[in-house]
This record gives structure tokens, sequence and C-alpha cells, in this order.
């Protein structure tokens, strides 16, 4: 993991803690069913933007964090992470030619596969889960994409992050 190195790597690990923050905050009961995968959707930035310092190995650890603060199977996060990193990696530029529009599909199909992942190890565990509202942070990661691109990026330009 080689995000520290180099310009900004600081601004890279605030977004990425502050995106677990995010993930347990508080929030009303109805509110909750809502909540956007957000460290995903800050591992998926990053990659995207610097393929060359951050990667699977973040992906890894972040998922270890995540998997530490929801209390879940260690190394559950992390393997869905990873993956979401890989294949953000693998299609980098792609991803970075297409408009925000059908970056937020891509965003949406790959959040898709993280909850697939984590349904069928939450399976393997006896524990899936009992309600369709499993699936709505689809929809909130994908609509929160836009303006957490456009923030993320301002951020990068802003503080020279390369």
């Amino acid at each position: 993991m080689r995000v520290t190195t180099g310009a900004g790597g600081g601004v890279i690990i605030v977004t990425l803690l502050l995106a677990l923050a995010l993930g347990v905050a508080p929030l009303p009961h109805w509110l909750e069913v809502l909540r956007p995968e957000w460290a995903t959707l800050v591992l998926i930035y990053w990659v995207m933007a610097l393929p060359q310092r951050v990667g699977v190995g973040t992906g890894w650890v972040l998922g270890l964090f995540v998997d530490v603060l929801h209390g879940t199977l260690l190394g559950q996060y992390a393997l869905t992470l990873a993956l979401v990193a890989y294949l953000t990696r693998l299609f980098h530029q792609r991803l970075r030619a297409y408009p925000i529009g059908q970056q937020s599909l891509v965003v949406l199909m790959l959040v898709a596969l993280e909850l697939m992942l984590q349904l069928w190890i939450r399976g393997f565990q006896g524990a899936p889960p009992s309600h369709w509202s499993y699936w709505l942070p689809l929809l909130s990661s994908a609509l929160l994409w836009p303006p957490l691109f456009i923030i993320l990026r301002d951020l990068r330009q802003r503080y020279q992050v390369s």
C-alpha cells in the first residue's frame, strides 16, 4: 500500500478515513437502509484517479477496517473491496473516459457485485438478509457518485494529489 508516498498522500488517507466514519455514523432508522457504500465509492474514485498509488492492497486494508468497524467476519469486506479495486484498476482508463452518468452505472454494477459477494458470504454464515431493502445502497451509491466524484476531483486538484 503506497498511499503515503508522494504528494497528497494525506488527502487520500483522510478521505478514506472520512468514508469509514460515514459508514458507521448514526442515522435515523428509516435512513439507515439507504446508507451508501461510502468506503467503496471513495476507493473506486482513488483507484480510478490514481491507479499507480491506490490499488488492491489499499482495498484490502480498507476492507479490514470496515470488517472491524461493522463487526463482521474478518476478511469479508477485505475480499470484496479488493475485488472492486482490482476491477476498477483493470478498467480505469475506460472509466475515466465515460461521462459521469455512465460512471454512475458502472459504480452501480461494482456495488452490486460487492453486495452479492457479501450476501454469498453471509449465506455461508447462515445469516442472509431477510428483506429487499438490503439492495437499497445500490441506488443511493449510484446517485451519490456524481457529487462525490466532483468533490474528490476538486480536492485532488486543490491539493495537487498526484
